[in-house]
């Protein structure tokens, strides 16, 4: 969905640094540290990201050549071709770039806060409607979002990568962000004593640090940095222009006729004796 290894990998721990936070919300993110870092980043998420860039690595580089189901003469031909019904007409691979500019940086940052949200909202909506985890509801609910949630990925990513501004942000997306805000009000609504349980005083502390510390490097990056860069590059060309001109000047002195180079007199004129003709 996503199809970028930092990206996913950032999802994965900002997830679990969520369950630590909110343990004293939810009761089941109350969980040992190797079931957090060791069963769960690494072994579930980190085998999964890598099945999953391997079979992205393998659809980049699978040729499409769709052609009619009756025009292929075997029937292995045939069952290969409806097998492969079910892949993608074709294949774009993600380069996501955040720091190449603000806009992609935020909608990046955007994009992060949305998953994290719609994997808090499953585990905040079993725990408000009762749902155990094996209820179909669940499992109906995660099928959905990754086949609406693909094609909304696609189109977040075509609306960045157009140079066009005009440009609009494709409905998937939009009804995508719809869902995961309105099942958030639907735990709001439902059960709001849960959600406004106060953080404890030392978690509070570690988000607002990691808020500033992102927000300082915003800043940084794409303000001040700039604006040094375009000072440092103001002050080259105008040293390289001082140069060119010296450069100039340089030039035009060393053209100019030294004095004994002038022509003088000849040797018989300067003793006062004609120049024979």
């Amino acid at each position: 969905m996503i199809r970028d290894w930092w990206m996913c990998t950032i999802v994965s721990v900002m997830f679990e640094f969520l369950e630590y936070s909110l343990e004293h919300q939810l009761p089941n993110f109350s969980e040992c540290w190797w079931d957090h870092w060791i069963m769960d980043v690494l072994v579930c998420n980190g085998l999964g990201i890598y099945c999953g860039m391997k079979t992205l690595e393998w659809l980049s580089l699978k040729t499409y050549k769709w052609q009619g189901l009756w025009n292929i003469p075997t029937y292995k031909g045939k069952m290969k071709r409806i097998a492969f019904q079910f892949t993608p007409y074709s294949w774009v691979r993600f380069e996501w770039k955040p720091a190449s500019s603000l806009r992609r940086w935020l909608a990046v940052c955007g994009i992060i806060l949305v998953f994290l949200l719609a994997e808090l909202n499953t585990f905040y909506l079993k725990f408000v409607l009762w749902l155990p985890p094996e209820h179909s509801l669940v499992l109906l609910r995660l099928v959905f979002f990754v086949n609406v949630g693909g094609v909304a990925m696609r189109e977040i990513y075509d609306f960045m990568d157009d140079p066009k501004p005009h440009k609009k942000l494709g409905q998937q997306a939009w009804l995508v962000a719809a869902i995961t805000a309105t099942e958030l009000l639907i735990v709001i609504k439902y059960d709001p004593h849960t959600l406004t349980l106060s953080l404890p005083f030392y978690i509070s502390q570690c988000w607002t640090l990691g808020s500033v510390l992102v927000l300082t490097w915003t800043v940084w990056r794409f303000f001040l940095r700039d604006i040094t860069l375009r000072y440092k590059e103001t002050r080259r060309q105008q040293q390289q222009s001082r140069g060119d001109q010296s450069t100039a000047m340089s030039h035009v002195d060393g053209h100019l006729p030294e004095p004994e180079d002038l022509p003088g007199p000849t040797e018989p004129e300067s003793e006062g004796v004609p120049a024979p003709n």
